[in-house]
């Protein structure tokens, strides 16, 4: 990868785990659900007069914006608001690798390898720790409301499955039509129709500030950024920089709002992330079984890298392409781990 690449993919993921710290401040002034809405309103307009409808079925858009958007982030705003950090949010959301690929085997029939079964145990093992940790300091509801957005970012990434090959930018903006009304219809039910009412008509400054971070920076510009360079670069490249998300927002919640995690989280933390990273690694060159050149097989958990072992790649596999190829947004499984990035921005 180019140094700039580089560079731009690791400063995307400071965006995204600095996100946190401005969906906090908004909270502070504004009900989750009802901050959550107003965001997907403007990443959808005015961008969906300008930027072309993906061409994919419309249940696999209604599908990404009420699962990998409404579900994730209603639960994670929700849970934030209820006292979860706002360093320790995206370190836990890190658990959509783990609920992604036990999705796939469970209903795509995908079989993952030695390594990526290990990345999960560790994973799993570290959000274990994590839970200790957060349960002898706070309340642990707000952590499985977490839980339940990774939860729900993972079914969203298994309808992003059947958009693979549409403009990444395309399908965050018009998946985000879907998520506007279920949002404000909850947050109806949660805190009644006069306070949505009075909310939408109060926005201080400081929740158009959060606003205007989340959707311009965390979610177009972000976007933009990163499935440009997963069209560039194989996946294994690009989505192991998004393991910079959960350290950048903790350590600006540390400096910004005094946010210090105990021991246990710490270690539980980095537990998860080596557990996803080991998830993440490629596996190594193996020569195919018919004499011919060996094939680059990555850790793929849909039995791909065993096929790639007996047959030569097909187009669609053979390296690097265009900016415009492939750009599933970040979160899509191409195999579930490969392409199981840090939507949750």
């Amino acid at each position: 990868m180019k140094p700039v690449h580089a560079l731009a993919a690791a400063a995307v993921a400071v965006i995204w785990g600095v996100n946190f710290l401005f969906i906090h401040g908004g909270l502070l002034d504004v009900p989750p659900l009802v901050l959550a809405a107003v965001r997907f309103v403007f990443v959808a307009v005015p961008a969906v007069f300008f930027v072309k409808r993906p061409r994919v079925p419309w249940w696999v858009l209604a599908g990404i914006g009420l699962f990998m958007s409404a579900g994730q982030f209603g639960a994670v705003y929700t849970a934030m608001s209820l006292g979860m950090p706002a360093g320790l949010s995206p370190l836990v959301l890190q658990s959509q690798m783990i609920f992604t690929v036990l999705i796939a085997v469970a209903f795509f029939r995908e079989r993952p390898g030695l390594l990526e079964w290990l990345g999960l145990a560790v994973g799993v093992a570290g959000l274990v720790v994590v839970g200790i940790g957060r349960g002898l300091s706070a309340p642990i509801g707000p952590m499985l409301l977490v839980l339940l957005g990774g939860l729900s970012w993972g079914v969203g990434n298994t309808f992003s499955r059947f958009g693979k090959g549409a403009s990444g930018l395309g399908i965050v903006v018009w998946s985000a039509l879907w998520v506007p009304l279920p949002l404000l219809a909850l947050a109806s039910l949660q805190i009644g129709p006069g306070e949505v009412g009075h909310a939408l008509l109060h926005f201080t400054g400081r929740a158009w500030i959060s606003t205007a971070y989340t959707v311009v920076l965390a979610s177009l510009v972000g976007y933009s950024i990163w499935n440009g360079l997963l069209g560039r670069y194989p996946a294994s490249k690009v989505v192991p920089f998004s393991l910079l998300a959960p350290p950048s927002g903790m350590l600006a919640a540390w400096i910004v709002l005094g946010e210090r995690p105990n021991a246990l989280e710490l270690i539980g933390g980095a537990v998860l992330l080596a557990g996803v990273l080991t998830a993440l690694r490629p596996r190594r060159r193996i020569a195919r079984g018919d004499g011919g050149a060996g094939a680059d097989v990555a850790a793929r958990p849909d039995g791909g890298a065993a096929r790639d072992a007996e047959r030569a790649r097909t187009p669609e596999d053979a390296g690097p392409r265009g900016p415009d190829a492939d750009q599933a947004p970040a979160g899509v499984p191409g195999s579930a781990i490969q392409r199981s990035g840090p939507n949750a921005s």
